[in-house]
């Protein structure tokens, strides 16, 4: 469950931490107070999208901070192949905004934004506002029902996925292969051309750095000889050179050696540096003379490396990428000279591809018609549950012409909400409130199959009031029982069945605007629902409201 929030420096907020418990966890607070921005800071440190205009004007950075707990075995293993250790159970996930940069962090450790949303998929449920919406999208059916026939439907699907995509692949070989003869001669001829050109060039490894750094040798011979004559003279046997001083330094310790042994040392190192200055001056000499070159072998230097560095132009940066360019036109050669045989591969391939495609479509069709009656099952039991009177819920799974990489399916929600009416597309009938218990019945059903430990609601009380939103709060009371959930509502009778209730203001301070948040106490609580239902006028009749529904709210919850 997500134990702690700490949210800094976002849109309206300068600081906020919030402590959730278990259970149903209510926020409410006037409009415009910032409760959304809760929701956001969520989505942000999931890794969802954020905007840089999310930062306060008067800060460099956001800061937001989620604390979960768990002991779902499938979690921490995850965490284990991340390598990132979730002591106790307990995975901190924090993500900073600064300037157009993101800095993301599980438990310390820096990760991308899709590690966050990955963690996000095993820990949190979000229901956003007009989320429901997306329901008037059949895509969003055959979503839903694929994600609840998941585990007998997940291997199959991305087998058929894989498949699919391999069919499209030799359905795109075979158009180009239907290109004109004339064309194929012409490819062919250019191929020929080009693997030719590169065979001639009879290219070594490193032939093109080592004519290079010989090239640059010949054309600065010039400068070299200059500088290492130069050198020589001062390192060469004539009087007052190099050679000529360190000598006479021998000479002179040797003879004070004959006086000291203590000089012996001095004596060794003075006639070292003697001979490496000799050495030094032989290899100088050995140099100078290789260093001279005719001018046919500087020409064959350079038409070689303008050579290597025509086919780099044409073919590759390196001499490796010139080659592995070679290798892949002689494939598309062999290819097109051997033509019928690789066309008539590429067609059995294709239609066994297709055979493949055709029985797993048809085996995920009858997966999907079986889940679907039992989803549509447990639908109507929880519509029943949200004020639907006397509703009948289907799901129809079609077959359509065309294949795709869910198969060849159509799925679309059907829905009866009045006794005596057809069924009739959920798009064409269902008013936003309805829409709202909808989802919220989707959710139930999908969160008791995925053990979602967490939740979210964003205004599932669009459009909804009186007895349904009644029900719609009892459901979610009911849900709260076996896992956490937090809900932003504008409604009292769902407030009121809150097992932790938080209050969200916005207020004046320091020239600008800031949102604060805080859990209530139980009178608090019950001052807060009052405003809720009485507005601008909080009597005490209205006030006694609040406390009766609060105390027949507490009441249900026993039962």
């Amino acid at each position: 469950m997500l134990q702690h929030l700490h949210v800094k420096n976002l849109a309206l907020i300068r600081e906020a931490e919030i402590d959730f418990t278990e259970g149903l966890n209510i926020l409410t607070g006037e409009t415009g107070a910032g409760k959304s921005i809760i929701i956001g800071s969520i989505t942000m440190a999931l890794g969802g999208r954020v905007a840089r205009e999310m930062v306060r004007e008067d800060a460099d950075q956001a800061l937001v901070e989620l604390v979960f707990s768990t002991d779902r075995p499938e979690i921490l293993e995850w965490m284990d192949r991340l390598g990132i250790p979730a002591e106790d159970g307990q995975l901190i996930l924090s993500r900073k905004i600064s300037g157009n940069r993101s800095l993301c962090r599980l438990n310390g450790e820096t990760v991308s934004a899709s590690v966050l949303k990955e963690a996000a998929s095993y820990l949190i449920d979000i229901h956003g506002q007009h989320e429901h919406q997306s329901l008037l999208n059949r895509r969003k059916h055959l979503e839903i029902l694929d994600d609840y026939a998941h585990g007998e439907l997940g291997p199959l699907k991305k087998q058929l996925t894989d498949v699919y995509h391999a069919c499209r692949e030799l359905e795109k070989k075979l158009e180009e292969a239907s290109a004109d003869e004339t064309g194929r001669l012409r490819e062919q001829e250019l191929l020929e051309f080009e693997i030719s050109e590169i065979e001639e060039a009879a290219l070594e490894d490193g032939e093109d750095e080592q004519l290079e750094q010989r090239y640059r040798k010949m054309v600065n011979g010039k400068k070299i000889l200059e500088a290492l004559s130069a050198a020589r003279l001062l390192c060469g046997g004539e009087d007052g050179s190099a050679s000529d001083q360190i000598g006479r330094a021998c000479r002179e310790v040797t003879g004070a050696l004959r006086y000291d042994e203590n000089l012996q040392n001095l004596s060794d190192q003075i006639q070292e540096i003697d001979g490496m200055l000799s050495d030094f001056f032989r290899e100088l000499s050995d140099y100078m003379e290789g260093l001279e070159f005719s001018g046919e072998e500087f020409q064959e230097t350079e038409e070689r490396l303008n050579r290597i560095n025509h086919l780099k132009a044409k073919y590759g940066q390196t001499i490796g990428e010139i080659r592995a360019y070679q290798e892949e036109k002689q494939k598309r050669l062999d290819i097109l000279a051997h033509f019928e045989e690789y066309t008539a591969k590429l067609k059995k391939d294709h239609e066994e591809a297709r055979k493949t495609l055709e029985t797993l479509c048809g085996q995920a069709h009858r997966i999907r018609e079986k889940q679907a009656e039992i989803l549509a099952e447990l639908m109507q039991q929880q519509l029943a549950e949200l004020n639907f009177l006397d509703v009948r819920f289907q799901i129809e799974v079609r077959k359509t012409e065309q294949y795709g990489a869910d198969g060849y399916d159509e799925v679309e929600f059907m829905i009866s909400t009045n006794p005596g009416e057809p069924l009739k597309p959920l798009g064409r009938i269902a008013s936003g409130g309805e829409l709202s218990r909808v989802m919220l019945a989707i959710k139930t059903v999908l969160a008791d199959q995925d053990a979602i430990d967490t939740v979210i609601f964003d205004e599932i009380d669009t459009g909804i009031s009186g007895r349904t939103a009644q029900k719609v709060s009892e459901k979610l009371a009911l849900i709260g029982k076996s896992r956490q959930v937090i809900c932003i509502t504008h409604l009292a009778q769902l407030a009121a069945m809150a097992d932790s209730h938080y209050c969200i203001e916005k207020f004046a301070a320091g020239g600008g605007t800031q949102t604060s948040i805080r859990r209530l106490t139980e009178e608090e609580a019950v001052d807060e629902l009052a405003r809720i239902l009485g507005g601008a006028s909080i009597t005490e009749s209205v006030k006694e409201n609040a406390r009766e529904m609060r105390r027949l709210a507490l009441q249900l919850k026993e039962k």
